[in-house]
């Protein structure tokens, strides 16, 4: 995979965070398991009965701001997701190879950006569990400009606050509709990542360049 990239007319990198740094079983676990279990508790139904009437809820907004806004979801299931998000902080971990990829980048130079559709409130956690923030030369939300990374309006408001030049940037996601997005604004070298969580195997996003871990690049 490395000898695919090339990272001599590469200067800037542009990393998504849930499932590319950070391993998604944190995520898939909170939505699909543990806010279920809390909702089933507070309405004294059965956590089958609240999967069956939270998981449409949450599919209607997949790939739309809302779907990754904390405060939508807390308002919209009257649960404080954020705070809920602390009682599993523990289950948050950072892949493995990301430091050492992240420590060869600043060696060399190139500038690192993290470029989430996290919400900040969940930022604020993950970078203060983590430590990675000072890896970061920006941390951008796509909730900072209002759309999410799905949009090409994201991508053009990206360039106009870091003024990356498209042809010498470098992008990491796991997500196929926002490789696309990435891959159409003309982003020159998109790379998938093909094992999200630890917990799930790995499957190839076709048409990208497939990593399973950072190893694959340094």
């Amino acid at each position: 995979m490395a000898q695919k990239i090339d990272w001599g007319n590469i200067d800037t990198i542009l990393l998504d965070m849930d499932g590319t740094l950070l391993d998604l079983h944190f995520d898939l676990h909170f939505w699909m398991e543990y806010m279920p279990l809390v909702f089933a508790k507070k309405h004294n139904i059965t956590c089958d009965e609240a999967k069956d009437k939270l998981y449409p809820i949450l599919r209607a907004e997949e790939g739309k701001l809302h779907w990754y806004c904390l405060d939508y979801w807390q308002e919209k299931l009257q649960l404080d997701i954020a705070q809920l998000k602390e009682d599993v902080a523990h289950l948050i971990q950072i892949h493995p190879f990301v430091l050492a990829f992240l420590e060869q980048a600043k060696t060399h130079k190139k500038r690192i950006y993290l470029v989430t559709n996290a919400h900040r409130k969940t930022l604020e956690l993950k970078m203060r569990v983590t430590n990675l923030a000072s890896y970061f030369d920006g941390i951008i939300s796509s909730h900072d400009y209002d759309v999410a990374k799905e949009k090409q309006e994201f991508w053009q408001q990206l360039e106009d606050e870091i003024k990356f030049d498209k042809a010498k940037s470098i992008f990491f996601d796991d997500s196929p509709s926002v490789l696309k997005s990435a891959k159409q604004y003309g982003i020159g070298t998109v790379v998938a990542i093909s094992k999200p969580s630890s917990k799930v195997n790995a499957k190839e996003i076709e048409g990208f360049i497939n990593i399973e871990t950072f190893e694959h690049v340094l």
